[in-house]
């Protein structure tokens, strides 16, 4: 009896072990990304020594595509010499709606397989006329990406949740767009700036996720509809007002594929590590 009760009690330990293992899972475990306009302003050292800093630092994708400075053939094989991808490149608005082929040449060369549009052209206030347009634009293009093996991504950046509805001007474009041919990254710190909730919309609108940005902003900023704060407000993720472990979570369950860190402040160099320990340690 003594045997058997003991027994019991060895597997019970056992098992509160393994609950607790479950518990204190690490969260994030997705290749670290970073894209390359974190680094604009540190090209003029040589774009060589910018891909070493991130190579030092684990990351192995960057969404891109080149920098001014350097031909599309040497940056992919400094990128090939670090093996280093690119599995996403930003285009812009007018360039993809008017040319979309060249943004197709571009984003076959470096192998990237989105190619993600970060800001709809619009006045002062972004209005429903803007996201009419977007929408058809987009559907447009998107079926010409798609038709070459491409998924055109929008970006939102903060400006589209102004009411409109029922609900915002990114639901109307959300709920317009075509999944077929148009999916979505996140940006979490524009998300949560517009004064949405990241992790609440990711799941709105699962299946439509396959990018994401990841930043955050410094304690004690507004939440607006402009699309823009100064760049000292990009904090280490984690130190700033959003709650990571439930966007983190809610991005894991929807099935973003790939993760870039974006920090546009002048202090990237000391925030970015800071980052990286963070997205290795954080648990659910």
């Amino acid at each position: 009896m003594k045997k058997l009760s003991t027994g019991l009690c060895l597997l019970f330990t056992l098992w509160q072990a393994n609950c607790l293992a479950q518990k204190s899972k690490t969260l994030f475990t997705n290749a670290i990304g970073v894209q390359m306009y974190t680094y604009r302003n540190s090209y003029a050292n040589g774009v060589a020594a910018v891909l070493d800093t991130i190579k030092s630092l684990g990351i192995t994708e960057v969404e891109g595509p080149n920098p001014k400075n350097i031909s599309p053939d040497e940056f992919k094989k400094m990128l090939d010499e670090r093996n280093i991808t690119m599995p996403s490149i930003g285009a812009d608005y007018g360039l993809i709606t008017k040319d979309p082929e060249s943004v197709i040449k571009q984003a076959k060369f470096f192998g990237a397989k989105y190619v993600m549009v970060a800001w709809i052209p619009h006045g002062k206030t972004f209005i429903i006329d803007d996201a009419k347009k977007a929408v058809e634009d987009f559907n447009r293009v998107g079926k010409v990406l798609k038709e070459n093996g491409l998924t055109l991504c929008y970006h939102d950046h903060g400006y589209e949740f102004g009411p409109y509805g029922d609900g915002t001007l990114f639901d109307y474009i959300a709920q317009n767009t075509d999944p077929k041919y148009i999916s979505f990254e996140m940006d979490i710190m524009w998300t949560f700036h517009g004064g949405a909730d990241p992790a609440k919309l990711l799941y709105k609108y699962k299946g439509r996720w396959k990018l994401a940005h990841l930043k955050d902003i410094r304690k004690g900023i507004a939440n607006d509809l402009t699309g823009g704060t100064d760049t000292h407000n990009d904090v280490a993720v984690s130190t700033g007002q959003i709650n990571y472990p439930e966007v983190l979570k809610a991005a894991k369950a929807v099935g973003i594929k790939h993760y870039f860190i974006e920090d546009e402040s002048p202090d990237h160099a000391t925030q970015i590590p800071v980052t990286i320990a963070y997205l290795k340690e954080v648990k659910e």
